[in-house]
């Protein structure tokens, strides 16, 4: 088959749905399909390469130009509307690959649906977040779990983080979008079955599927070349969370269950910094900035337990299956994606999101018990299988057949 992935970045602009794109466009190409990616173009990058066999082509578009727009100037987003620069220039990618699937993964869409009918492609689009339904993309309204979009309050809350122009314009603009994609897409791919039901998809529709994201075969393998980093961390044994050290992801509520816990090892918190970040001036509580995925994989292997109590409905959660890889028992939030990775009593504990008390019992128990520890770690590993690039890449490439029409090979 002929594929193009649209996404909005690609590497070296890293996070986990692009590395979900890359993994996923060379894992297709290693298959033998011929694949091209049409991303964003950004200072630094070439306008064309080659990248372990997928062909990337770097876009302009008339947005991209407006810096003052954007608050950081190496992630200049696409806008919820068609950009024409960005059609034309996706005019001019699709007639030199001629795909038979157009796979999108953000908003980049919006601007090749104008060419649907002309590239006579079937699009499929993984939705990774809330997008089709929240400008925000993430479902939260004033720091709790939003319960559904209203023109009142989607204007209010975009207003706040947006501002008065840039967010009324983008909230009326992914709801006109919304609509169109409904109607253009002939597949959507969900992450899990939470993120379906934030984007108001009914799971037993024909043109729905969850397919979850996944993580190389090689994963829970020893990493090489991270002394430097693997020398920041206490001794073996240690409490871990990874993510962003914000209130969405249960930062303040981890900090605050960890208080009150008598001689429990170190906690080490991994992430980027935000604006709404508590203070980590804590006892035994080691802060360290976002490392590379690498060093963060041995991190893991180093660690006692994952902790993972976001507040927010997380579509997916690979932080906890990248924990799972490695053999170490998960206690999440039970909310949103998470869901489908960690089985309660099995593989962690799933808790009460926002509920400090109940986090704390739930590391209480796992500290107290490391017979526990190691058989929830092990079934943690069996557990992964499902989300191995084998088990899961097929599954795409089941669903683009199905959806062109074409037999099983």
């Amino acid at each position: 088959m002929r594929i193009l992935m649209l996404a909005q970045f690609y590497a070296p602009i890293t996070g986990g749905e692009e590395r979900h794109v890359q993994d996923l466009s060379i894992a297709l190409a290693a298959r033998g399909h011929q694949v091209a990616v049409a991303t964003l173009g950004h200072e630094g990058c070439a306008d064309f390469e080659i990248d372990r066999g997928v062909r990337v082509y770097r876009i302009r578009g008339t947005l991209q130009r407006a810096a003052w727009l954007f608050k950081e100037s190496g992630r200049r987003h696409v806008p919820p509307v068609p950009d024409p620069e960005l059609t034309w220039a996706l005019r001019h990618v699709i007639a030199c690959e001629r795909p038979d699937i157009v796979h999108a993964h953000n908003w980049l869409v919006h601007s090749f649906l104008p060419l649907k009918r002309w590239s006579g492609a079937k699009l499929v689009v993984t939705l990774h977040d809330y997008s089709l339904l929240c400008a925000k993309k993430r479902l939260m309204v004033r720091g709790a779990p939003c319960d559904g979009p209203g023109i009142g309050k989607c204007l209010g809350c975009t207003r706040q983080h947006y501002g008065l122009a840039k967010g009324s314009l983008t909230v009326l603009g992914n709801w006109v979008m919304g609509a169109v994609e409904r109607r253009a897409v002939d597949l959507f791919l969900c992450v899990s079955r939470a993120t379906a039901a934030g984007n108001g998809l009914d799971h037993r529709c024909k043109t729905l599927q969850i397919i979850p994201n996944f993580v190389p075969d090689d994963i829970g393998l020893p990493r090489t070349d991270c002394e430097s980093y693997a020398a920041q961390l206490p001794a073996d044994g240690y409490l871990l969370f990874v993510g962003d050290l914000s209130r969405e992801k249960g930062v303040d509520v981890l900090l605050a269950a960890y208080a009150g816990l008598t001689n429990a090892p170190p906690l080490v918190l991994i992430g980027r910094r935000l604006p709404d970040t508590p203070s980590l001036l804590a006892p035994n509580v080691v802060a360290l900035d976002s490392w590379p995925h690498d060093a963060v994989m041995e991190a893991w292997r180093r660690s006692s337990m994952a902790l993972v109590p976001s507040t927010w409905a997380e579509p997916f959660g690979i932080v906890a299956i990248e924990a799972m890889a490695y053999g170490r028992p998960v206690i999440a939030s039970d909310i949103g994606g998470l869901r489908d990775i960690v089985v309660d009593g099995e593989t962690g504990f799933r808790v009460v999101p926002g509920d400090p008390a109940a986090l704390r019992q739930a590391i209480g128990r796992l500290l107290a018990d490391p017979e526990l520890r190691e058989w929830m770690g092990c079934a943690g590993q069996r557990k992964v299988a499902e989300f191995r690039a084998s088990a899961v890449v097929p599954r795409i490439e089941q669903a683009y057949r199905a959806v062109i029409g074409a037999g099983p090979e």
